[in-house]
């Protein structure tokens, strides 16, 4: 399967030593995805997900966490254009299943996307597409809820991990929440611990649209969330990400 590659053009970072930024910037990405199915099985979203590699190296995958962690916010920029521009390319897809798409953005980076008007006509126009914050953020006192939310509605990833907490239920107003997959099988060890998943779970409802758990490996994992107050999953055991020219494969109902 033909995958297309991408190279960051910018040569100037924040990375200190000259060969780190050498390293990064000769950095490859290709692009996959991974479906959301409701709890009732049929196919809600998907997300993109960022494949990153080094040319000396190609068959060692790097944390894309780590990756966009080492390149400066503007670089970032640019990845989310072209990620943006990856799906454009599938809008008719979106469009006759009525699915959503989620793009991951870190805190820093949606902040600045606010510079770039066209970004903001770009998800104007495809209204299938969600931003989905990898952390939740404390805005600065001259931000307003309302720059946030001129983006759409925004998804709130990794809840009940680092800076994912209980207060980003009140600061800002999301549209679907994930939980962590550390959260949900941390719980469900006991029955206790599955009767306050569940009782989390109608509590964020109240604060969002709908609560997806990631993360989901074994059919007992599933069932489990089956049974829960969430509307969605993702994870391995529902599908493993697959290259994004293969999207019009996806299964649409399980």
């Amino acid at each position: 399967m033909k995958q297309v590659i991408q190279k960051l053009s910018i040569p100037d970072t924040n990375i200190e030593s000259l060969q780190e930024r050498r390293f990064w910037l000769q950095c490859e990405r290709a692009y996959t995805w991974q479906p959301i199915y409701h709890v009732h099985g049929r196919l809600m979203a998907v997300e993109l997900l960022t494949v990153v590699t080094h040319p000396d190296n190609p068959d060692l995958r790097i944390a894309p966490d780590r990756y966009f962690a080492e390149v400066a916010v503007r670089h970032r920029v640019d990845v989310i254009k072209e990620q943006l521009q990856a799906l454009e390319q599938k809008a008719s897809f979106f469009q006759k299943n009525d699915l959503l798409a989620s793009v991951n953005v870190d805190g820093p980076t949606l902040l600045a996307l606010r510079q770039h008007p066209e970004i903001l006509a770009f998800m104007e126009r495809h209204p299938w597409l969600r931003f989905e914050l990898v952390e939740h953020i404390r805005l600065p006192k001259e931000a307003s809820l309302a720059s946030l939310c001129e983006f759409g509605p925004l998804w709130l990833d990794d809840f009940g991990t680092g800076m994912a907490n209980f207060s980003a239920l009140s600061e800002v107003r999301y549209d679907y929440i994930k939980v962590a997959r550390e959260l949900f099988i941390m719980l469900r060890q006991t029955t206790e611990g599955r009767n306050l998943f569940n009782m989390l779970l109608h509590l964020m409802n109240r604060y969002c649209r709908g609560v997806i758990v990631e993360g989901i490996e074994t059919q007992e994992e599933w069932q489990d969330v089956q049974r829960s107050p969430a509307c969605a999953a993702q994870g391995y055991f529902l599908s493993r990400p697959a290259p994004l020219d293969t999207l019009e494969d996806a299964i649409l109902s399980l």
